[in-house]
């Protein structure tokens, strides 16, 4: 049953990236949107998750909000010193993002998560069976802005067409990975929480420095792009509130 459930999570993945492949003349309202679910999937999904009553602390500071930081400051930093920008932060005609190891790093960030949906689901079914069809219907909710997500971050560094479909194949596979594997491997809560709070530094980064002004680039009517990413983040919001 687990295993039937992260092939439904695995369809509904696959679906987000092949809407985000077919939307290219509109893809400013594409990357708004995915800029949208990206701030949704940060503050309505990972951070609740990761911010558990009992979560470690390090002066005085949840662990997953210092991993956070981290990984928001030192992707600034790597992105900064690595020169990965082309063009001035206000040429924003002609900025372009020509580092593709970013894509394909954020593209396996979201695989990774995609893999812990899939041992969501897989654990769920252990100790109740109820829990674990809300579980799988969440993440089965959610895996269509992931899909999504995965090939719009891939290709928005310059990866090949060929690149960011592996990825999102690769991404579509990874529930079903988890939900097999769950019996076999054991995530430490503390372990989690800390990839969680990572993971959403990591994500709020690329929304709000990268996709977003990426969003507003080429078009200057900037009332639909700001439009479609409050309605990515609505969605998410609805996706939660519909699942919980």
């Amino acid at each position: 049953m687990p295993i039937l459930l992260s092939l439904a999570a695995f369809l509904m993945t696959l679906l987000g990236g092949l809407v985000a492949d077919r939307v290219k003349k509109r893809r400013h309202l594409v990357l708004g949107a995915a800029a949208g679910v990206m701030l949704g999937v940060v503050a309505f999904d990972l951070l609740p998750e990761a911010l558990s009553p009992d979560a470690a602390t390090l002066g005085g500071v949840p662990v997953p909000m210092l991993m956070l930081a981290l990984a928001f400051l030192g992707i600034h930093v790597a992105e900064r010193s690595m020169a990965m920008h082309d063009a001035h932060e206000g040429d924003y005609a002609s900025h372009r993002h020509t580092h593709a190891g970013v894509g394909l790093v954020a593209g396996a960030g979201l695989v990774v998560h995609s893999l812990l949906d899939g041992a969501a689901i897989g654990a769920a079914f252990q100790s109740d069976s109820t829990l674990a069809v809300a579980v799988a219907i969440g993440v089965i909710a959610h895996d269509f802005t992931d899909g999504f997500n995965t090939y719009t971050i891939t290709s928005l560094y310059g990866n090949a067409r060929r690149r960011a479909l592996t990825l999102l194949v690769l991404d579509a596979l990874a529930p079903v990975t988890g939900a097999t594997l769950t019996t076999l491997i054991t995530i430490p809560e503390g372990v989690l929480e800390a990839y969680l709070g990572l993971f959403s530094g990591f994500l709020l980064y690329l929304a709000t420095a990268d996709i977003l002004p990426e969003a507003h680039a080429a078009n200057r009517a900037t009332a639909p792009t700001l439009v479609a990413t409050v309605a990515g983040a609505a969605f998410m919001w609805a996706v939660i509130a519909l699942t919980s």
